[in-house]
């Protein structure tokens, strides 16, 4: 299969043909030059896809990469053989830096102002990663490549002025997440029957949910009752908020599938 048949089989519609276009453009590169590549930030439905990208081509050495461990948004980034991953994010050359932006004044201020201004300095939202909002502060993931523009460009957020300054990654202080580790036990792993478990839902509700487009399966919209839910999905429902398949633990005696799913409040 030819590098274009390969890219029409796995893209659902033109953009994320062009998005995969792209992620193969930068394997190609590591392949050929023996050296680090990366892609732009991806959203989790990107990163599904790439990871599909990746599997059909044979599993090139390559790791997702946002910044901090637990990070949405990532690059895609591709190891030549002689570099190891732990190189590759701790390395002086890591493309991912990150800022600090303080309001003055004490304003409280919100994802959505912080992101409206930056991306109103003529930023793609590409270029920046997550966005850690915390008390009286916001620490910005942003590629390297786009940190002066920050720097001398972003003096005001909404009506707050504020102030930017540098922030090594090992600084970053993400804001508390607060989980509920839910264990139990589904005849299945089809997304209805996780996604009623990690939501607390019946079955047939949930079935409902999906079937009318309320709930993305790692970033992307599903509406397939009985696809299969795997170990590190990312489920989110509208209006209930998100979920993780966290671990498939085995088999009950009565022939159950166990499973730990950790739920977002």
């Amino acid at each position: 299969m030819n590098k274009t048949e390969l890219l029409t089989k796995l893209s659902a519609d033109a953009d994320e043909r062009l998005v995969l276009a792209r992620v193969m453009d930068k394997l190609e590169l590591a392949r050929s030059r023996s050296i680090p590549t990366h892609t732009f930030f991806l959203t989790l439905a990107q990163q599904d896809a790439a990871a599909r990208l990746i599997a059909a081509c044979g599993h090139p050495a390559h790791l997702f990469w946002g910044g901090w461990a637990e990070a949405e948004r990532r690059l895609c980034v591709f190891l030549p053989d002689w570099m190891e991953p732990e190189d590759f994010i701790g390395g002086e050359e890591t493309p991912i830096t990150a800022l600090t932006l303080t309001p003055s004044g004490g304003e409280k201020l919100t994802h959505r102002d912080y992101l409206g201004s930056i991306l109103g300095l003529g930023l793609t939202r590409e270029k920046i990663g997550d966005l850690l909002v915390g008390e009286g502060l916001c620490q910005v993931l942003l590629l390297r490549e786009v940190a002066h523009v920050l720097l001398t460009q972003l003096d005001q957020v909404g009506r707050a002025r504020v102030r930017v300054a540098p922030c090594s990654l090992g600084a970053l202080q993400p804001p508390e997440q607060k989980t509920k580790t839910i264990r139990d036990t589904v005849a299945t792993l089809r997304l209805d029957a996780v996604a009623a478990t990690g939501f607390s839902l019946s079955r047939s509700r949930m079935s409902a949910l999906i079937a009318s487009k309320k709930l993305t399966l790692n970033g992307r919209e599903c509406d397939k009752s009985d696809h299969t839910v795997e170990e590190g999905d990312v489920l989110t429902c509208r209006g209930l908020g998100k979920c993780v398949l966290r671990e498939v633990t085995g088999t009950s005696k009565k022939g159950r599938i166990m499973i730990v799913v950790e739920r977002y409040l």
